[in-house]
């Protein structure tokens, strides 16, 4: 695949509430890729403390291919301390051992909870 095929310039936000998990904006964004016909390339989470909300961002293609994705969050525990300087080396390999238990993944995004957890999403083909 020629990179070209990754660049995009459309976006769509997805809302919801965190405590329930991803569950719920997971299926609204798979229903948009599939209802919209859409070639998927990218996502950003984000996780609003103030509001308890969490927010997908979307980033896509119109025009030519499109195929089924879905996502699927992995919490990878307690991040810990986030210190310039630290050693991450211990959280990458949890990152990796995570990219273990799924297949076909296009990309992924972080996002760390009020209590300190650190969850990975992934967005994969379906």
């Amino acid at each position: 695949m020629a990179i070209e095929a990754q660049v995009h310039d459309q976006f769509k936000i997805f809302v919801g509430p965190q405590d329930g998990g991803i569950d719920a904006i997971a299926a609204k964004v798979a229903g948009f890729a599939a209802e919209k016909k859409i070639a998927a390339k990218s996502i950003g989470v984000e996780y609003l403390e103030s509001a308890r909300r969490l927010v997908v961002t979307l980033g896509y293609r119109t025009g030519g291919e499109h195929y089924p994705i879905q996502l699927r969050a992995i919490s990878l525990g307690n991040a810990g301390s986030w210190d310039e300087g630290r050693d991450f080396a211990e959280l990458e390999q949890r990152m990796t051992e995570a990219a273990g238990t799924v297949e076909r993944i296009i990309c992924h995004e972080l996002f760390v909870t009020t209590e300190g957890e650190l969850v990975m999403v992934f967005m994969m083909l379906a």
